[in-house]
Formats: C-alpha cells, sequence, structure tokens
C-alpha cells in the first residue's frame, strides 16, 4: 500500500509539472503570434527595420556595376532589400521591378541590395540591374547594417537628408506609405 501512495503521488506531480510547462510553452507561442502578425502587416520599423524617421548612418556602397551608392535623390531613393534564399523575396521581385521600372527618375532613385552567399542571386540581380542599382553583399553586410535590415524583403524610402520616410516588408508600404505628420507624400 505504501508503494502505491507514493506512486501516486508521484505521477500527480509529473502531471502538475506538465501542466507548468505546457502553460509556459502556450505564453511563449502568443508572444511569437503577436510578433509574426507584425511582420506581416508590414509594420515598418519593428523587425529588423530602422523605423520611418530614423537618420540612416553613413556608409559606403558600390554597385555590380561599379556605380558609388548615395542617397542623395531630390525625389527620394527607394531602397529594398532581398536575401537570395527567401521565399517572400522570390514573390515580391516581381512586383518591385514593376514599381521601380515605373519612378520617374529611373534606376538612379533605386537600389537593390540582394544579401546572400557570393554567386547567388545572379537571376535576381540581372532582372533588378535594369530597374535599379544593385548591390550583392554578403550576410551580414555594411548597407544592411546601416539600415538595421535583418529581415527580408525590406523596402525603405530615403529623404536626401538621410531620414526614413517609409519604412516596410511588403509592396503595400512602398505603394501607400504612412508618413509621420508633416511629411508630404
Amino acid at each position: 500500500m505504501p508503494f502505491l501512495v507514493a506512486a501516486v503521488a508521484l505521477v500527480g506531480l509529473l502531471c502538475l509539472l506538465d501542466l507548468l510547462l505546457t502553460v509556459g510553452v502556450v505564453r511563449r507561442l502568443r508572444e511569437h503570434t503577436e510578433q509574426l502578425a507584425l511582420l506581416a502587416a508590414g509594420a515598418g520599423g519593428g523587425g529588423g527595420a530602422l523605423p520611418v524617421g530614423a537618420t540612416v548612418p553613413a556608409f559606403e556602397a558600390v554597385s555590380t556595376a561599379g556605380e558609388r551608392i548615395a542617397l542623395d535623390d531630390p525625389d527620394g531613393t527607394v531602397v529594398g532589400f532581398f536575401s537570395t534564399t527567401c521565399a517572400p523575396c522570390e514573390q515580391m521581385l516581381p512586383d518591385f521591378v514593376d514599381y521601380a521600372a515605373s519612378l520617374p527618375g529611373g534606376r538612379s532613385r533605386v537600389v537593390a541590395v540582394l544579401v546572400g552567399e557570393e554567386g547567388e542571386g545572379s537571376v535576381k540581380a540581372a532582372a533588378l540591374a535594369g530597374v535599379s542599382r544593385v548591390v550583392t553583399e554578403p550576410r551580414p553586410g555594411a548597407l544592411a547594417a546601416a539600415f538595421g535590415t535583418s529581415t527580408f524583403p525590406t523596402v525603405y524610402v530615403v529623404s536626401p537628408d538621410r531620414s526614413i520616410v517609409v519604412s516596410g516588408h511588403g509592396m503595400e508600404a512602398l505603394r501607400n506609405p504612412v508618413l509621420p505628420a508633416g511629411v508630404a507624400g
């Protein structure tokens, strides 16, 4: 009889421990679900992107065609970050190319950054080269570090004074920007 009481007590303690661990896991999953929902909504500034109003620090970069990259276009510079291995980047690329092709001022207003291993992304680079200045860099690269970008795809519009005017993770951020008070669209 004492062994039966001890066994029942042990099973009860194990069930209580299991319940506590399950509650902890559920709480963590809810936090992650909220973070993923923010990313899916294209919330600029969170999830690995500089927020609207932030200033891009100085950097040095050269395009694959040898052009010096500057963010000095008077109408703003569109910057898109793409990983060579991400599926959402692959899906967004044709829309980004169409958007860049429709901008007045042409490819001088657009910078596309391909982040990945050397030699990867040559097809993406070719698609982007006609409508943007293309920079390829390893992970982590100088441009991704300057923009605080760690998730892909990420898009920005940068004013000539290097401040972020638009920040997001999808084309809706470029097509329907949420501009801060006092900034004209």
